[in-house]
């Protein structure tokens, strides 16, 4: 049986062997990934993760919004050349614009000049068009609000300049991302640490803890408009040290 202080010890050490995958990742009303419906995905209709009442709290890396990329030219190769030449113009904006380019439905990866032909094109259910998914991401500062940061990509989805008859839009509502969750173990493990040993000293100096989960990934949920929740599926059990 573990003493709470013992308990300390060992989740102290945990976090600082955990490895720590540097990716980024959508952040949703739910820990796992959300469904794709028809190219766009759904951020609204996943179920909702069990979130334990000890969590981190904190405001997101980003705000991420879909735009669609869109082109109705007849002849294909032209078609296809205008997107291309779209996407060089929103990419090389980019920066100056203050916003970053995306891909990916739940782990989110750079839109370069390297990787911008990559892109999957779909009909739209009319003849001779074409049409992509990507993100636009605007890094959160502080005192910045999720309308401040829309109002950003609109901005910027107005402004790139378009080659022949190509268009762009914004779909549906922004979510947010987070960088590398797993960099927030510690600071999670700490709070885990800090009730648990707090529970157990009520009880007296005969009773410790035990905890499980402290080895699964960092899981995350949206608390409010531009903040997340970050917490590990884990418990504690106080028992008699006897």
């Amino acid at each position: 049986m573990r003493t709470a202080s013992k308990v300390l010890l060992v989740l102290t050490l945990a976090a600082s062997a955990a490895p720590a995958l540097a990716q980024e990742m959508i952040v949703t009303a739910a820990r796992r990934a959300p469904g794709n419906y028809g190219g766009v995905v759904d951020f609204s209709g996943v179920i909702p993760a069990q979130r334990p009442i000890i969590h981190l709290k904190r405001t997101a890396d980003y705000v991420v919004q879909q735009v669609w990329i869109a082109g109705d030219t007849r002849e294909a190769a032209k078609r296809k050349e205008e997107l291309e030449a779209t996407l060089r113009n929103a990419i090389g904006s980019a920066g100056k614009a203050g916003v970053e380019l995306a891909t990916g439905d739940y782990v989110v990866e750079p839109l370069t000049l390297t990787n911008y032909k990559n892109l999957t094109y779909v009909g739209d259910g009319r003849p001779d068009t074409s049409r992509a998914l990507f993100l636009v991401k605007v890094r959160l500062t502080p005192g910045m609000d999720i309308g401040a940061a829309k109002a950003q990509i609109t901005r910027f989805v107005t402004a790139v300049t378009k080659a022949g008859r190509t268009s762009m839009a914004a779909t549906g509502e922004p979510t947010l991302s987070v960088v590398n969750p797993d960099q927030y173990r510690g600071a999670i493990i700490d709070l885990i640490a800090a009730d648990a040993a707090a529970q157990a000293a009520k009880f007296g100096p005969g009773y410790g803890v035990d905890v499980i989960g402290l080895d699964r990934p960092v899981e995350w949920a949206r608390a409010g408009a531009t903040e997340v929740f970050l917490f590990l599926p884990a418990a504690y059990t106080v028992r008699s040290k006897q």
